[in-house]
């Protein structure tokens, strides 16, 4: 599984890959030089499903997709052949034909869009791993709870990246 975690204002700080099956207790964060201490007590469920955050120890998750970088300007390409298809412009070959050909991009952009599962706590977003059917997507009244309940965040989480010193 790849677990990301996120400072307070939601930037991921790096990315680190773990093996579930082996469950580290410690992994090395290169880009941050900290250590976390994974909990991975209850962490899983019966299926090797993430159950609870491993970083914070919350039980809310939630799923989300996260779309490819080229989602923005399919979209846009969608809308201006739709202009083009009320225009009537439709009934050429050549733009029937790009129209189509718009349509297989915009089906293998939703095809291809990973599943995540993220934190309400700490904001960690976890790929590349099976994601259990009772995680649902995000819920706003889930996310105002979690935000009046203290969240024992990891010290890595709150403190700032440290940077190396420049000498002149």
């Amino acid at each position: 599984m790849r677990i990301e975690p996120r400072d307070a204002s939601g930037r991921r700080l790096t990315r680190v890959e773990v093996d579930e099956r082996t469950r580290p207790a410690r992994v090395r964060l290169p880009e941050i030089q900290h250590d976390a201490y994974l909990q991975w007590d209850g962490a899983l469920d019966d299926a090797s499903s993430l159950r609870r955050c491993v970083l914070c120890s919350c039980n809310e998750l939630y799923v989300r997709k996260n779309f490819p970088q080229v989602t923005p300007f399919v979209v846009v390409l969608a809308f201006s052949g739709t202009v083009v298809a009320l225009l009537g412009y439709a009934a050429n070959r050549a733009v029937f034909s790009l129209l189509a050909a718009l349509l297989v991009v915009d089906i293998l952009t939703l095809l291809l869009a990973q599943r995540q599962v993220v934190c309400y706590g700490c904001g960690a977003v976890y790929s590349h791993l099976h994601i259990a059917r009772y995680h649902r997507a995000w819920d706003r009244s889930i996310a105002e709870r979690i935000a009046k309940e203290p969240v024992e965040h990891p010290s890595f989480l709150l403190a700032p990246p440290e940077r190396a010193e420049t000498t002149r």
